[in-house]
């Protein structure tokens, strides 16, 4: 079952088109509070596109990215009592019990880890504002391991050009599935701690 390659290819034509910029801020903006697929899969071909504007297209995403996780945290505050039935019922339940045992355990920190890592940073901006984090902590450390995560990516795609292209276009099933593997196994593997 192909799930990733028509996403893949769907972005790949947002990516080229000339409100790609608004779609690229938009998808950042809901990737971290609610939208499933991850900010890099518009992020890499916009690089590849225009490899001169790297740098734009990192800081649209990181800045969209911590105003949606500013969105999730809100959600999380004060909307999770209508959410929570919902949380119960989809696969997210377990990270969202797995972040609030992080949140309680190392604070922000965990923010900041989140947002550079696979593992979907909604989850933890949500459980952010359920555990009433430290509002400016949480934006520093948003800002800080978004920013990471984005403009790696971008640095890394420039560097790589159409090689980059070519192989991801190639792989993008295995990759999506296999980053859905490793979120999982991280999570499966945080809970049995």
């Amino acid at each position: 079952m192909k799930v990733f390659a028509p996403l893949y290819g769907r972005v790949i034509q947002w990516s080229r088109h000339r409100h790609a910029e608004r779609y690229l801020g938009i998808m950042s903006f809901a990737e971290s509070s609610f939208f499933p697929i991850p900010v890099d899969v518009m992020l890499a071909p916009m690089v590849l596109a225009r490899r001169t504007q790297w740098v734009r297209f990192a800081t649209i995403a990181t800045v969209f990215s911590v105003l949606g996780g500013i969105a999730g945290y809100a959600i999380g505050y004060g909307l999770f009592d209508m959410l929570e039935p919902w949380l119960r019922e989809s696969h997210y339940w377990s990270a969202y019990e797995t972040s609030r045992q992080w949140f309680d355990d190392y604070g922000v920190w965990v923010v900041f880890v989140a947002g550079f890592s696979p593992i979907p940073y909604k989850v933890f901006t949500i459980a952010a504002g359920v555990a009433v984090l430290n509002v400016p902590g949480f934006i520093i450390a948003s800002l800080i391991g978004r920013a990471g995560r984005f403009f790696l990516v971008a640095g890394l795609v420039r560097l790589g050009g159409q090689s980059f292209e070519d192989t991801l276009q190639k792989y993008v099933e295995r990759l999506g599935w296999a980053t859905v593997a490793i979120a999982a196994a991280v999570i499966g593997w945080l809970m049995l701690r």
